[in-house]
């Protein structure tokens, strides 16, 4: 078990649990409020405790197809939810200059356990690999209908999922949109500014919040979304916080919303930057964007100018500055305390993790809500569940990072020679000598498709394929990969531009 999975006291058994408090809103306080009042809220008072005097991060506005789960148990119809939102439709994300200057490529939502087809002994990356050799393979993203709809602008929601996808939705908006469906079922919301924290002296476990207002919130157990300051989890339940940054060296981003002048892509795009990457996001209303940097080999000023000298259309907002550390809380459920969103950890958001994560952390909740008080071994498998999926995030963000061409600035120096996690070694150690990616256990967020794709666009080419392929003929391989590259153009052809579906499927009304 990981250290950050290990619980430092067994809990007291026997108090049920009658009261559910939220600290704090945005994404990830109304995500927890809608899913319990709407799944337990017969059994449940839940109370959801913010202040309008405190403003949420409300950057992240990149999702991945995890999203649509949750939006299945809560109900959510997808039209009302795009145009409430203001959303458009996201296929994967366009990497640019991250392998090297002026080289790109796509991480896209494969609708299937691998891009292309597999046989039960090796997966499609061996075929294609072959084929490299041969001379008879497109580039790898062709044999993926996301990959090939993403870079024709064409995107429709098909039957039986034919099409993998996500959302870009404005953080905001979505919040609100929750809020909606949790007071609807009977969730309430508290204003007032939290000025402390109770906490009984022998157990340890909170009791109550007392608000600036002399008011005091009292509940049995209680969900701490308070951002990066982590007012319960950390500054009450004394939750160490394990800083990531000698492996994630950005620290800091600056945000920046802009009139929307070109197409709606459905991709997000990642533009790996000197010192950092910059992110472009497109609304149906605007267009997000931000750079994420390093404090240490750029300054504020540098990092906003760069902004700015990149960015199309006219400025809805004055670009402001984030500051975070790469990391995560050791426990993210301490005695009666889950920490979810910012308060639990940011591993910073190149692939559009931080919903999942808070996703996640709510539904293993809810299996494992302690209705007649907490119970020791089901914290301990809440924590070593989370744990191992966030490792899994944090080391598919570092291949990002680590497995580069570039040279050309002090900051992909260092990254190219950083010491990375002996889990991300043998990932990458496995894909190089032969062509490996596995996904071990399910609770891993990236499969194989994803690392193939992210180790191939990074630059690292297997040293061999799985000599089964070799079963196959030449021309037999040659009609299976054409067979597969003809089925997908053939399928992106019938598809209606990005923007012509949205307007047909969940046009926003212009606010």
């Amino acid at each position: 078990m990981s250290q950050r999975a290990e619980s430092s006291m067994n809990a007291p058994a026997g108090r049920r649990i009658h009261k559910v408090v939220i600290a704090g809103g945005g994404t990830a306080g109304w995500m927890a409020a809608a899913s319990l009042a709407k799944l337990l809220g017969k059994t449940l008072d839940i109370v959801l405790v913010e202040s309008d005097e405190i403003g949420t991060v409300g950057v992240g506005e990149a999702t991945i197809p995890t999203l649509l789960t949750l939006h299945q148990l809560l109900k959510v119809k997808e039209q009302d939810f795009v145009k409430a939102v203001q959303g458009t439709f996201k296929l994967g994300i366009s990497f640019e200059n991250w392998r090297d200057v002026g080289e790109n490529y796509m991480h896209a939502f494969s609708s299937f356990a691998l891009t292309g087809k597999d046989s039960w002994a090796a997966g499609f990356q061996h075929f294609w690999l072959k084929g490299v050799k041969m001379g008879l393979s497109a580039e790898f993203g062709e044999y993926c209908n996301e990959w090939a709809a993403a870079k024709h602008n064409r995107f429709a929601v098909l039957p039986n999922h034919g099409l993998n996808y996500a959302y870009h939705l404005d953080a905001s908006l979505y919040a609100k949109f929750l809020r909606g469906i949790a007071e609807e079922h009977g969730a309430r919301r508290q204003e007032g500014r939290i000025e402390e924290v109770c906490a009984d002296a022998e157990s340890g476990f909170i009791t109550g919040l007392r608000l600036q207002s002399g008011a005091l919130i009292e509940g049995d157990f209680f969900i701490d979304c308070t951002g990066f300051r982590g007012l319960l989890i950390g500054q009450t339940l004394g939750v160490d916080y394990e800083d990531w940054r000698h492996w994630l060296p950005c620290d800091r981003a600056v945000a920046l919303q802009t009139e929307s002048v070109g197409a709606l892509i459905p991709y997000t795009r990642a533009i790996a930057r000197e010192a950092g990457w910059q992110w472009r996001i497109p609304l149906q209303h605007r267009v997000g964007n931000g750079i994420v940097f390093s404090s240490r080999h750029w300054s504020d000023d540098d990092a906003t100018r760069c902004l700015l000298e990149n960015v199309q259309g006219g400025h809805l907002t004055e670009p402001r500055v984030i500051r975070f550390a790469a990391g995560a809380r050791r426990l993210q459920w301490h005695r009666n305390c889950v920490a979810m969103g910012l308060s639990s950890g940011f591993i910073e958001p190149l692939e559009s993790t931080s919903i999942h994560l808070i996703q996640q952390s709510i539904i293993r909740l809810m299996q494992m809500f302690p209705y007649d008080g907490v119970r020791q071994p089901f914290v301990d498998e809440f924590n070593k569940q989370m744990a191992f999926e966030i490792d899994n995030v944090r080391d598919f963000i570092i291949l990002h990072y680590h497995v580069t061409n570039r040279e050309d600035t002090p900051f992909w120096r260092m990254c190219r020679e950083m010491d990375v996690p002996d889990s991300l070694k043998h990932r990458i150690e496995l894909f190089k000598q032969g062509g490996g990616a596995f996904r071990v256990v399910p609770l891993e967020l990236f499969g194989e498709s994803s690392w193939i794709q992210v180790m191939l666009g990074q630059g690292v080419t297997p040293e061999q394929y799985h000599p089964i392929v070799n079963m196959m003929s030449d021309d037999e391989l040659e009609k299976f990969l054409t067979g597969i590259h003809e089925a997908v153009r053939k399928m992106v052809g019938q598809l209606p531009e990005h923007q012509r579906f949205i307007d047909y499927y969940c046009k926003a009304v212009a606010s």
